[in-house]
């Protein structure tokens, strides 16, 4: 059964092929493709009309011939081995084409039971000349297709791909620009290529070479192309671009109750296409993007809120396109603790930015990590509050786009003793 519809330029048919006697038994044409102006889909002179063949059932007839066409100009007459549909007698089309210019480059499927399948035939390119009888059309070999023009459909292992691209800033309707650090963090930054911004997939961040920790981590979330991926076998790596002594590493996590804690979670990373979420699972787990945490750093607080907050967003409110993004990690105070040689971070920091009906907002988190006899890594109670951005300012030595800080609307008490932490997400000012 052949089929088309329309969705905004895009233009989508198929077709059942039934003479099994003749070429190949149960064959189905189902096509996707854009209309491209000026190009010559067959024998037609050039023609940069949408198709007008509606829906269209046809058989398969030949797989093996030669068509020679005209495409003008300088490319001129080429010779083409394809093979040919003709109408299927039993659902004749109702125009009496079963395709028309505008349909080059549609793919030909076979046919699963009643429905167009998913195996591809051929790609449409012709048809009959104008004034021939013999109503047809043409299509070539995929093989033929991909040889031509080298490509393979085979995806990629994710340890072959490239970073694809880091935070990015235009990811919402308005624009947000990564955190700005202050003079002593900037001379501390460890630096790629002269840039102060380390890029992974879907997520950028800077490091400091003193603390072995992210300063920030930018991070962009698509709710609507999210997997649900395993980290099963995925081990946590220095990032073999930057120095190995500006990471914290598996000797910090031995033997005592500190975890690797992501900044960037990993859940939130894995959105794209499937190679692409596969990379950026993989990329979630360089030490660049990790801080220690105890071990019930997400569970600890009041119904594990640190570790919901990105969930609570699409759940409470009403988000544009489905896109997040956040900035987050820890904060660095003079009496930090040391341990292992390392000072490990008691505060944590985050930033959800999205739009919702069109408007930019904001909202700012900190959760207070009070460890206490820190050689024996005891732990007091987390808590969740919800701040300001000029408060988180002023505990990370950050300087936050202005965007942000436009669409910061949140009152606090003016004094610290009337504020209390979250309960519950339910407390959490979306407004």
């Amino acid at each position: 059964m052949l089929r088309r519809w329309r969705s905004g330029p895009r233009w989508t048919s198929g077709f059942r092929g039934a003479d099994a006697s003749r070429t190949w038994p149960g064959a189905v044409r189902s096509t996707t493709f854009l209309p491209r102006p000026g190009v010559n889909r067959s024998t037609r002179s050039a023609d940069s009309r949408p198709p007008a063949t509606g829906v269209t059932h046809g058989i398969v007839r030949r797989i093996d011939t030669i068509a020679k066409l005209n495409y003008g100009g300088q490319v001129g007459n080429k010779t083409i081995g394809c093979f040919e549909i003709g109408p299927d007698p039993e659902r004749p089309p109702e125009t009496g084409e079963i395709s028309s210019g505008g349909d080059s480059g549609a793919v030909w499927l076979f046919k699963q039971g009643n429905r167009p399948g998913t195996v591809m035939a051929g790609l449409h390119f012709g048809g009959e000349a104008a004034g021939d009888p013999d109503e047809h059309a043409l299509a070539c070999l995929p093989t033929s297709v991909f040889e031509k023009l080298e490509i393979s459909l085979a995806p990629p292992a994710p340890e072959d791909i490239r970073t694809i691209a880091g935070y990015a800033p235009d990811f919402l309707d308005e624009r947000i620009d990564v955190p700005q650090l202050d003079a002593d963090l900037t001379r501390d930054a460890v630096r790629l290529n002269g840039s102060e911004v380390v890029s992974h997939t879907h997520f950028s961040l800077a490091l400091g070479k003193k603390q072995c920790f992210p300063f920030w981590v930018g991070w962009n979330i698509d709710g609507g192309t999210l997997k649900k991926l395993s980290r099963g076998g995925i081990p946590f790596v220095k990032d073999p671009r930057l120095p190995a002594t500006a990471q914290g590493g598996n000797e910090l996590y031995e033997n005592n109750r500190l975890d690797r804690g992501h900044i960037a979670r990993r859940a939130d990373l894995l959105w794209g296409s499937l190679p692409e979420a596969k990379k950026a699972n993989t990329d979630s787990f360089f030490y660049t993007n990790i801080t220690p945490q105890m071990d019930d750093f997400n569970q600890s607080s009041k119904n594990g809120l640190w570790g919901k907050l990105e969930d609570a967003v699409f759940a409470d409110t009403e988000v544009d396109d489905l896109k997040v993004s956040v900035f987050g990690g820890p904060v660095f105070q003079e009496d930090d603790r040391a341990f292992r040689g390392v000072k490990i971070p008691r505060e944590f920091w985050k930033i959800i930015a999205f739009t919702e009906h069109g408007k930019l907002k904001t909202k700012g988190f900190l959760l207070t990590q009070n460890l206490v006899q820190l050689e024996t890594l005891e732990l007091d109670e987390f808590r969740v509050f919800q701040v300001t951005l000029g408060e988180l300012e002023n505990r990370t030595r950050l300087s936050f786009p202005a965007a942000l800080h436009k669409s910061d609307t949140l009152q606090v008490p003016e004094a610290v003793a009337d504020r209390a932490p979250l309960e519950t997400l339910a407390d959490i000012q979306w407004d």
